[in-house]
Formats: C-alpha cells, sequence, structure tokens
C-alpha cells in the first residue's frame, strides 16, 4: 500500500511539472513586452566594455546582438565543445542563469590582455581550453556577473555568484533542456577580431520580475552616462580643426579657368565691409567682420550661420 502511494504521488507530481511546463510555454515571455530587457543587457554590454578597457591596452567594444527566446538545450547544443559556461546563483531569485563565452571570445580576450595588437594570426583549431585560459575566462566571468548584478540593479535587488564553470554543456544545468529561456547574445569586437558572450536566463526565472521589466523605469531609456559624457566632451574639445575664411566665391566656367595665366589678377567684388563666411570642412559656420591688428587680418564672429547648431555650441561651451 506505501509503495502503491508513493508511486501514486511520484505520478501526481509528475503530471503537475507537465501541466506547469505547458502552461509556461503558452503563456511564455514576450521580449518586446519587456522593454527593460534590453536595456539590462545594453548596460551589462557597456559594463563589461569599460571594464575590459582598464585591464587591456587595445580598445574593445561590446553590443548586444539580439535578445530572443529559445530552448535551454537548444542553446547549449549550438555552443558543444566550443565554449566555456559559468552557471551563476543568484540568493535573492533563488534560481540559476547562464553566461557563456564562446571559442573566439576567450582566444580574443587572451590576446587582448596580454597586449597583442592584432597582426599575429588569430588561434584557429580545435582544442581543449588551457588551464591558462580556463582561469583568465573565470576572471572575465566574474566581471561578467558582477556587470549583469549592477544592470539589474534598478529593477530587483540582485547578486550573482558563480557556482561552477563547465566546458561540457551536459553539466551546464539551469532547468530541464527542453525548458523556454530568454537568450541574449553580445558581440566583442578587439584587435580586428571579435566573439560571442550569450546569456540564458530560464522564463522561470524571470517570471517573478515581469512586472518591473514591463515598466520603463524613468531616465532608463534615454538618460546619458555621466562618465561617457564628460570624457566625449573632453575629447571634442581636444580635437584640431582647419577652418577656411571666405571673402567672396564666384562660378567660373572651365575654358575661363584654363585661360588663367600667372601673375594675372582677379578682381573681387568683395570690400572690406563684405561679410567674411567662416568655415569648417566645407561647411559654413559663423559670419564675421574683416578686421586688422598688429599687421594681421582679424576676423570678428557676428552669428551663427545655422541656428541649429546654436544648442551644440552652448552645450560644449558650458559644459
Amino acid at each position: 500500500m506505501i509503495e502503491a502511494a508513493t508511486a501514486s504521488s511520484n505520478a501526481s507530481n509528475s503530471e503537475r511539472a507537465m501541466i506547469a511546463d505547458r502552461l509556461l510555454d503558452a503563456a511564455g515571455i514576450s521580449v518586446d513586452r519587456l522593454p527593460m530587457l534590453p536595456v539590462v543587457f545594453d548596460r551589462m554590454a557597456r559594463l563589461m566594455a569599460d571594464a575590459m578597457r582598464q585591464k587591456s591596452p587595445s580598445p574593445s567594444y561590446i553590443s548586444v546582438s539580439y535578445v530572443e527566446n529559445n530552448r535551454i538545450g537548444d542553446v547549449l547544443d549550438e555552443f558543444e565543445s566550443n565554449a566555456l559556461v559559468a552557471v551563476l546563483y543568484s540568493p535573492e531569485w533563488d534560481a540559476r542563469v547562464l553566461v557563456g563565452f564562446d571559442r573566439d571570445f576567450i582566444f580574443t580576450l587572451v590576446d587582448v590582455l596580454f597586449g597583442a595588437d592584432g597582426t599575429e594570426p588569430p588561434i584557429d583549431e580545435e582544442r581543449p581550453f588551457s588551464n591558462i585560459e580556463t582561469r583568465i575566462a573565470r576572471t572575465m566571468f566574474e566581471l561578467a556577473a558582477k556587470s549583469l548584478a549592477e544592470s539589474f540593479a534598478p529593477i530587483a535587488e540582485t547578486t550573482l555568484k558563480i557556482e561552477r564553470i563547465e566546458s561540457r554543456m551536459d553539466f551546464a544545468v539551469v532547468g530541464r533542456r527542453n525548458n523556454p529561456a530568454v537568450v541574449a547574445r553580445l558581440l566583442q569586437q578587439a584587435i580586428g577580431r571579435g566573439g560571442e558572450v550569450f546569456v540564458v536566463m530560464p522564463h522561470s526565472t524571470l517570471n517573478p520580475l515581469r512586472q518591473r521589466l514591463s515598466q520603463v523605469l524613468s531616465g532608463e531609456m534615454s538618460g546619458r552616462d555621466k562618465q561617457w559624457t564628460q570624457h566625449f566632451h573632453n575629447e571634442i574639445q581636444r580635437t584640431e580643426v582647419k577652418l577656411e575664411a571666405i571673402l567672396e566665391e564666384r562660378e567660373m566656367s572651365l575654358g575661363d579657368l584654363s585661360d588663367l595665366q600667372v601673375g594675372q589678377v582677379i578682381e573681387l567684388q568683395a570690400t572690406a565691409r563684405s561679410p567674411v563666411t567662416l568655415a569648417c570642412n566645407e561647411q559654413p559656420v559663423f559670419t564675421c567682420q574683416l578686421g586688422q591688428l598688429d599687421g594681421s587680418y582679424t576676423l570678428q564672429i557676428d552669428e551663427l550661420i545655422h541656428e541649429e547648431e546654436k544648442d551644440l555650441f552652448d552645450d560644449l561651451r558650458n559644459r
């Protein structure tokens, strides 16, 4: 009787699990209805790229390729024998997520951190990852976990810890292989090469955060990165530009141009009081008045030619 009751209980639990899976499949998680989810992964990519720039002499760029729904097993099968995967655990969510680096990402990462400039040929061979490559990847996994946790911070309190790192996808278990998940793919570019980072978050992990992910937080979609804005401003201020002062322009035919002789004088209609156009990169910027000071010609700026650019100049001047 006890064995029969136990068998009946196990069957009942299995049926409940199957029903739950079917309901989850039917409901699903539409990425389009969670506008904050791409924002989270965009922030993660930016944080990872910033951290990598601090660790290597060559600049690295990471951007989000796309965010989509997929089966956990399908993603892992795609990267079998071609990636390292870290299983991350969040005590606040009581759930696990996957972060993986493909072979090209790891090899590029090693080259960048050791000072390669891209002139060396990339590694192109199927072999197990070395201990050094695995240890470097672990350091990057810790950075990726921190970046992902910080990216989720405005939505929910999050900490992510590395439970283990796997090279065999069969052991990278965060749920049933046929369970649906949100998969984000991030592309890395450095020294003329690239690689891929992928993040797998089961739907069951994101379900409690659905409501918050569906609401656009104030300033998240359009807010500027203050540190990057200041850096951008500083670089613009140091940029050298070539200016041209144009007193007069006239049209000439090709025949007139071919008839010009050395020493010939071309009379101008402009006078000393004619406005002078100050141009940069063949684009007129200011109108000026011609003057003279200590034996040199001078220009006094009168007005900005394109008023719609005034806000840009004011912004650069006042920061």
